[in-house]
């Protein structure tokens, strides 16, 4: 039944994509073992006019979002990215070609990229990666992404990064539809030099990066989003790199976000105790108004088990929202502010603006849809 789910997606038939998915559930399937084995398929998924690879990274955070939910609720979740891929154009299938016999330096793989020629690259990039290893094409091909922040809004870092890591993390599938989308993109892009390291730095100092971080959640809007995404990818990459380049790579960040000031979420407390409910969160959730529910987030995450549930009634409501269409910033958006709430929860000024940053976002795309 898998073969035949992954076949509807392929064939780009939503309609029988979650017709079948609907009967492995009701069967008591797995609906995360259907996500598992989407790998290679999702890899060619796109996102016209863009040519960021939006869907392959929303596919690495949907990991992210499991350890909130119960196993009941995986299926709900898992139904929005089978619709999301089937019904979207695919990448043409790049044939696999005899990897060359002799060493492949990372130099060769950006002058394939300069002759914008995909499969070359992806062969040069197969090449280097069985060669040298899977961490080091990361924090290569990461390094290279980096210079091009400013033109590609932060997705040659955040679209790069998380393929990458479910790529690696992957070891059961064979990495080439990751490699061949990657070619695909940074050719699409001309990313093709990588930049002087030392060009710029940034301390590591969690007090500094907190400073920026709380100008990355400021702001409303798609562009401001971004910042706060693109510090999410380095950070779940950051042990690619060693202690100068993430410093390179967080300066680079900061320079993105040019001269953008901070803009603090005003609090005013909850008028009334969080909600222990889903259905009582999800009644004001869906009025799409993002403050009530950042007023009660700001009670929710003073405890482990209170973010915890915080996270799942978001992931749960944003799955409920879902009419059949969603722009993927939506989920991935989800996933930063999931990021930023549990790793500075003890810095409600962050905290809450992230979540506040993407309800914003989030609320303003399901209006213009309904």
């Amino acid at each position: 039944m898998n073969a035949d789910i992954l076949q509807a997606v392929e064939n780009s038939d939503p309609v029988r994509a979650l017709e079948l998915l609907d009967e492995e559930v009701a069967r008591n399937g797995d609906p995360w073992d259907i996500h598992l084995e989407l790998f290679s398929s999702v890899q060619r998924v796109l996102n016209p006019p863009f040519i960021n690879p939006h869907l392959p990274k929303m596919y690495r955070i949907f990991r992210e979002f499991i350890p909130y939910l119960d196993r009941e609720e995986v299926p709900a979740l898992v139904r929005v990215e089978v619709n999301e891929y089937a019904q979207r154009p695919k990448l043409e299938k790049l044939p696999k070609g005899r990897l060359p016999v002799a060493a492949v330096s990372f130099e060769e793989i950006e002058a394939a990229i300069g002759e914008n020629d995909q499969q070359k690259t992806a062969i040069l990039m197969a090449a280097f990666h069985n060669s040298q290893g899977g961490p080091e094409f990361a924090r290569r091909l990461l390094l290279l992404g980096s210079g091009y922040m400013d033109s590609s809004l932060g997705h040659s870092i955040s679209c790069t990064a998380f393929i990458l890591l479910e790529m690696l993390e992957r070891d059961d599938q064979d990495p080439w539809p990751a490699l061949a989308a990657l070619a695909d993109y940074f050719c699409k892009g001309r990313f093709q030099t990588t930049p002087d390291l030392h060009r710029k730095s940034s301390p590591t100092l969690k007090e500094a990066i907190y400073h920026h971080l709380l100008r990355a959640v400021s702001g409303r809007g798609i562009v401001n989003l971004h910042h706060t995404i693109t510090l999410y990818a380095i950070e779940r990459a950051r042990h690619f790199f060693d202690e100068a380049q993430y410093n390179y790579l967080t300066g680079s960040w900061i320079e993105f976000m040019g001269e953008k000031k901070t803009e603090r979420v005003e609090l005013q407390g909850p008028n009334k105790e969080p909600p222990t409910d889903y259905v009582e969160f999800y009644k004001e959730f869906s009025r799409l108004e993002p403050m009530p529910i950042v007023e009660w987030a700001g009670k929710m995450v003073e405890s482990k088990e209170g973010w915890q549930m915080l996270g799942r009634f978001l992931i749960r409501g944003v799955c409920d929202l879902y009419r059949g269409q969603y722009n993927p910033h939506n989920l991935t958006g989800l996933g930063s502010a999931l990021w930023v709430m549990e790793n500075w929860r003890e810095q409600p000024d962050a905290a809450m603006g992230a979540l506040f940053q993407y309800l914003d976002y989030f609320f303003q795309e399901v209006r213009s849809v309904s």
